[in-house]
């Protein structure tokens, strides 16, 4: 599969409306995605689409037509089975031709069930949980270095966050001070085999993340305008990483998959789930 990069402008300041509509567009695309595939992680990937718009399309500093310009913002998607995800909202951005989306999971198409740096946008392969955090520390600590004025932002799991490579990443990014990093958990409440609470409760998240030393925050996930002051206010850190905690529903927008554990990796059971699922997040459009 070839990429080529079809520029579209990037606005600052995106209404609200205008914001709502690339969501649920990107929603779409992600069902569209897991059903050809008859694969794929849909439930992780409807949780976390209303933030990854707004950095792509209010916040972070990228160019779809040059997409390794060295003063790029980066985003790793620590959480890399929810690249359905990171895969549409890059398309919608003008990384790649949205066509290709349909290609997901197919054989030699780069657009892998966990996301993979041959796409366009992708900064890091990722998928062995756990991993994304320190990835994101060692390009902070470039950044410093170098001088470079970029922030990197990593998208983390609520249940990835039981993992120990986890807190020492942030002990290490409290170490550097480095306030041009931005972790923001995805907490749905939901892992692969149930509810974060029954497997392995992580308790007062975000004193926990305050006790590492990080800046920290919880907002609402799925309101836009709690989303940009959240990431006002990780911007606004002089001399600490921050941790945002997105309170958000796994499964967003289609009713019978949210809060749902099955469809953390299932995509559409039937033809009639599948339209429901269009449906449903065609019509909040219009609502």
């Amino acid at each position: 599969m070839e990429f080529s990069c079809s520029s579209v402008g990037h606005s600052k300041d995106l209404d609200n409306k205008t914001l709502f509509k690339i969501a649920q567009n990107a929603r779409s695309l992600v069902i569209k995605m897991v059903y050809k595939a008859k694969s794929g992680h849909p439930g992780g990937s409807l949780s976390i689409i209303d933030i990854l718009t707004d950095l792509y399309f209010n916040e972070m500093k990228v160019d779809p037509m040059n997409p390794n310009l060295p003063t790029r913002d980066r985003l790793i998607m620590s959480k890399g089975h929810a690249s359905p995800a990171l895969y549409s909202l890059l398309a919608l951005r003008g990384f790649f031709p949205q066509e290709l989306l349909m290609d997901f999971r197919q054989i030699n198409s780069k657009l892998e069930g966990h996301v993979h740096r041959g796409v366009p946008g992708v900064e890091s392969s990722t998928g062995s949980l756990g991993q994304g955090l320190g990835i994101g520390v060692g390009s902070a600590l470039s950044a410093k270095i170098k001088k470079e004025d970029y922030k990197t932002y990593v998208i983390l799991g609520d249940g990835e966050i039981q993992e120990g490579s986890v807190w020492e990443s942030m002990m290490a990014a409290s170490k550097y001070k480095l306030n041009n990093l931005v972790a923001i958990l995805d907490k749905n409440g939901v892992q692969l085999d149930g509810f974060t609470k029954d497997i392995m409760p992580m308790g007062n998240i975000l004193e926990k993340v305050k006790a590492f030393g990080w800046d920290a925050m919880e907002f609402n996930g799925h309101n836009f305008n709690e989303i940009r002051g959240a990431i006002k206010f990780a911007k606004g850190s002089m001399d600490k990483p921050v941790f945002l905690i997105a309170n958000t529903v796994k499964g967003k927008g289609v009713s019978y998959m949210e809060n749902n554990p099955k469809y953390h990796g299932s995509p559409p059971a039937s033809d009639e789930e599948y339209e429901m699922a269009l449906n449903e997040i065609g019509a909040r459009i219009y609502e």
